[in-house]
């Protein structure tokens, strides 16, 4: 059977890893020993953790996001993940980030993974924060201040 659907352009395109030049701001994240699995490389799910570190504590430190007295948070609502080569303990990354999309209320955040001195990412992928309001768990605008910030990694 064949959809009419229409497909986006990159609907059928391989995901291939991208060059340093894609990206902003360089963040480095420190392996542990326990991000290795049975199989000698560092587990998929730590990539999502490396993702949102590298964002969250880029934010932090721009003094755009306050983890313990803000009145806004980032919540995920979609993520993804392209692999392309294996990192393992005790490998230092770094990690690549940018800003894809920016709306009212949320940004997509595109991050790419790279062995220390590496040219291409040995991952790459996004996610998507909506920010809201802590205690109403509203969406809310987006900030000046935060506006510019994410300005310098479009």
């Amino acid at each position: 059977m064949t959809s009419n659907a229409p497909q986006s352009p990159q609907a059928d395109a391989k995901p291939a890893p991208l060059p340093r030049s894609a990206y902003r701001v360089f963040r480095p994240v420190t392996t542990r020993w326990m991000d290795n699995d049975v199989y000698g490389h560092v587990n998929n799910v730590v990539y999502y953790s490396w993702f949102d570190t590298a964002v969250n504590a880029h934010l932090i430190e721009q003094g755009v996001l306050d983890i313990h007295q803000g009145d806004t948070i980032g919540l995920v609502v979609e993520t993804q993940c392209n692999y392309f080569a294996p990192l393992a303990f005790p490998q230092t990354i770094e990690a690549g980030i940018r800003v894809a999309h920016r709306g009212t209320s949320s940004v997509r955040y595109e991050v790419g993974l790279f062995a220390q001195g590496e040219p291409l990412t040995a991952a790459r992928g996004h996610f998507v924060h909506v920010y809201v309001n802590k205690a109403s768990r509203r969406p809310q605008p987006l900030t000046e201040p935060f506006i510019q910030v994410l300005e310098t990694l479009s």
